[in-house]
């Protein structure tokens, strides 16, 4: 038995015998042509990326219906490529120029762009090569007449190993097939992840040596929650795995009749449990989860995989169509988060080093009025229509808060002026997830009327550790004391100055963390519809002055192992179905 270390990408266990997937590379043929050859050659380029369009969209709409528009969306980038006038004019140019069959010229042109792709210092677009190279190869598939290999077309049940999986390949996966998989790349924020997520496929990326130390044909085990491959595991290993798998079937039936309770204590303290979203498409999930509202509308993803900004009555429908299904539960919209980790194609913005730290979320809104003013007209029209708030990411200071301020205000009396009706009393708030703000968020609460908390960004920036980087995986410590004291003081100061306090990063819908949370007075509970359930169960499980001193234990603890483990514990006297 031999253990493999990995990323976690989607959660859950799944045991089977392997099946190797191989989009093996293609090889390119080189041969002359004349001149008078030239037109004939551009033909065949274009029908083939006619054809590849076809095959992409018949790949979106089974995708559509399996899994919803935005999911169907992360395909975009596909087209795009295929769209790319200045690619179709290069390839021309080198047809001309060197008087060689279009596949050669094809794959020379697209490989150098790869080239320069993988250079880039910054993760997200180096993740995206895996676009440029799935639509590399369905293109010289399709000048050459070849059929590609599919993961469509299995028809008994197995676990998936491969160097790599596109987005294409992994839309592909049918869930009775495809019982996990396995890859030697990729990152946490890889588009083939966020697919396996969707599709509940456990899976594991990054493994780096999978395709070598794993065999055809060979028994393992995925826990997609650890991040582990177990090789050829013995008996002993299979049946704990076969117990934790029916423990979280039996688990998430139970935690489904919680749904239409109340977020209580023993002792009747109330919470607000709410869900992150990106695109309306996950009301759905929303309302089936249970949530009291949504506490993060991402509206970042209405900018991405599209070659246009959106317009304000895009916008305006989008937000209105939430915040009318949702009504009379809140919705909270942030304002665009672009940059970091999420780039928008109509903007030619050069590289950055630090693209976390650079020209990104609210520094982009105020750079760029023009575009803030049309989403904040959205977002103000759709007021009518529910109970909408809104609010600003990444703000570091005071002075950025009241610039914001001042447009929504000009924004404000815009729309009077053209007579169009807004809500008056809509609740503005700011995220505090930079240390600056958590540093000065007493003056800052004298500017808002509430506090949402974004731990990814606020533990990355106050422990120095980037958040996608499996190498420093290890430093990424929520429990960090350091984190634990100013998220309390974030809540305490939020309470003296009677604003109410939400949480919508990772840490709220971690069971252990949310236990400390609710003993902190944390009010809003916003994480992924799936997460709501597992923490109702946590909150209806204790007594609220049991969970205030888990606090006070904590915050006495030195080290962030040692946070954990205690809380471990403490979860597991109150509510032990929940502690792995």
């Amino acid at each position: 038995m031999n253990t493999l270390k990995g990323i976690p990408a989607a959660p859950g266990v799944a045991m089977g015998r392997v099946m190797f997937f191989d989009s093996e590379d293609i090889v390119v043929p080189k041969r002359a042509i004349t001149e008078d050859q030239v037109p004939y050659e551009v033909l065949r380029l274009e029908e083939a990326l006619i054809k590849t369009r076809h095959q992409i969209i018949s790949i979106q709409k089974k995708l559509s219906v399996e899994l919803g528009q935005e999911h169907a969306e992360i395909l975009n980038a596909h087209l795009l490529v295929l769209e790319d006038q200045s690619l179709r004019e290069e390839i021309i140019h080198g047809l001309r120029r060197q008087l060689l069959n279009v596949e050669t010229i094809f794959n020379e042109v697209i490989r150098r762009h790869l080239k320069a792709f993988s250079r880039t210092e910054d993760e997200y677009l180096r993740e995206r090569t895996a676009d440029i190279e799935d639509v590399r190869k369905r293109i010289l598939r399709n000048l050459l007449g070849k059929q590609s290999a599919t993961l469509a077309q299995l028809d008994q049940q197995v676990v998936v190993v491969a160097h790599d999986l596109s987005p294409s390949e992994t839309a592909q996966m049918h869930k009775q097939h495809v019982l996990a998989f396995v890859t030697d790349i990729g990152g946490r924020t890889s588009h083939t992840a966020i697919m396996a997520k969707s599709l509940e496929i456990p899976a594991v990326v990054g493994v780096a040596v999978a395709t070598k130390k794993i065999q055809k044909g060979e028994f393992v085990i995925v826990d997609g929650t650890r991040g582990e491959v177990i090789l050829d595991p013995d008996q002993d290993t299979i049946k704990r795995y076969e117990v934790e798998q029916r423990r979280h079937q039996e688990l998430n039936r139970q935690l489904l009749h919680l749904k239409d309770l109340p977020a209580e204590t023993l002792d009747h303290h109330t919470v607000v449990l709410s869900a992150n979203i990106e695109l309306p498409d996950e009301l759905p999930s929303v309302i089936a989860h249970g949530a009291d509202g949504i506490g993060l509308f991402r509206t970042e993803f209405l900018y991405l995989n599209r070659s246009d900004f959106p317009t304000e009555e895009e916008q305006y429908e989008a937000y209105r169509t939430v915040a009318e299904q949702l009504s009379p539960h809140p919705v909270i919209i942030r304002t665009m988060d672009l940059g970091g980790d999420k780039f928008f194609s109509p903007m030619q913005v050069p590289t950055e080093m630090n693209p976390f730290m650079g020209w990104r979320a609210v520094r982009f809104s105020l750079a760029r009025p023009d575009i803030f003013r049309l989403q904040l007209r959205a977002v103000m029209r759709a007021s009518m229509h529910g109970n909408l708030k809104l609010m600003y990411p990444m703000i570091s200071g005071v002075e950025e808060l009241r610039r914001a301020n001042e447009i929504l205000h000009e924004v404000k009396q815009e729309l009077t002026r053209e007579g169009v009706p807004f809500s008056a009393t809509m609740e503005v708030g700011a995220m505090i997830e930079v240390p600056s703000a958590a540093l000065t968020c007493d003056l800052l609460a004298k500017e808002v009327k509430f506090f949402s908390i974004g731990t990814n960004d606020l533990i990355q920036y106050s422990l120095a550790v980037d958040r996608v980087n499996e190498k420093i995986a290890y430093l990424y410590e929520p429990t960090h004391p350091a984190i634990l004291r100013l998220i309390k003081q974030i809540i305490d100061v939020g309470h003296a100055n009677k604003l109410w306090v939400g949480m919508c990063g990772e840490m709220a819908g971690e069971p252990p963390l949310s236990l400390l949370l609710l003993g902190m007075g944390l009010d809003e509970f916003s994480t992924s519809p799936a997460q709501l359930p597992i923490v109702k169960q946590v909150i209806r499980s204790v007594e609220y002055s049991f969970a205030k001193s888990v606090v006070e234990e904590a915050l006495t603890l030195r080290t962030g192992k040692e946070v954990e483990a205690f809380l471990s514990a403490s979860l597991k006297h109150v509510a032990p179905a929940l502690v792995e």
